[in-house]
């Protein structure tokens, strides 16, 4: 089962969602309105551009934004889970090794220690999200079945690689549990709320564009009224 995860099925999750998420990229691209926004990105290319990459960078930046500052809870929890997710399969040294076997390639990897407090910070972050899911009737409203499946995925993943790395209960089941997880998730992204790891980016640098090119932002300078 180890062989079979980490060969081919990993190869076709990886194939399935990275296809799938240029799929969703070009399908948002198309969707925009020509008269409405590409004319009127295409005329203030520089405003538009500098408007977008500031957008993207107020909003990857812990407080950056105002309504991150608003919201203190929601924003630790954010980036603790993200810090996890985003940061541990990209650069913990376990997944540098199986990256390098698996494609030929990996990227610098962490200490083991710092991967080991990211790992940590994810899960408690998904668990905050997970409680203000729950308790907030504001936010329980917008939650369906599938957020929360997708939130236990995630916290699935993260949680049983830990349990693997310490090797603290039945190692080989772990660790053929973490990687079908993980995998799963590659699968589901380009078809689920987990697109946002593509479109966050789409959307955030179209508002940036919008509010640098039509309304008003090349005046003001990077400030945004957010």
């Amino acid at each position: 089962m180890i062989e079979l995860l980490s060969g081919p099925l990993f190869k076709i999750s990886l194939l399935v969602f990275t296809v799938g998420l240029i799929f969703r990229l070009v399908q948002y691209v198309r969707g925009l309105d020509w008269r409405l926004e590409r004319v009127a990105y295409s005329h203030m290319g520089k405003a538009g551009v500098i408007g977008a990459i500031w957008s993207v960078l107020t909003w990857i930046l812990p407080f950056g934004t105002r309504g991150w500052r608003t919201q203190g809870f929601a924003t630790i929890a954010f980036f603790f889970f993200h810090l996890g997710v985003v940061i541990c399969p990209l650069f913990l040294a376990g997944h540098m090794v199986f990256m390098k076997d698996a494609l030929g390639f990996s990227f610098p990897s962490l200490p083991v220690a710092v991967g080991d407090v990211f790992a940590m910070l994810g899960v408690l972050g998904g668990v905050m999200l997970l409680a203000r899911r729950i308790t907030l009737p504001q936010v329980r409203f917008l939650t369906d079945r599938k957020d929360i499946a997708l939130l236990a995925l995630c916290l699935l993943t993260l949680v049983t690689g830990m349990v693997a790395r310490f090797d603290l209960f039945a190692y080989d089941f772990m660790l053929g549990l973490h990687m079908l997880s993980g995998e799963l998730i590659l699968i589901l992204a380009p078809f689920t709320k987990l697109s946002h790891m593509a479109l966050f980016f789409a959307s955030r640098a179209q508002l940036g564009i919008d509010f640098a090119v039509k309304r008003g932002g090349a005046s003001r300078g990077p400030a945004f009224p957010w």
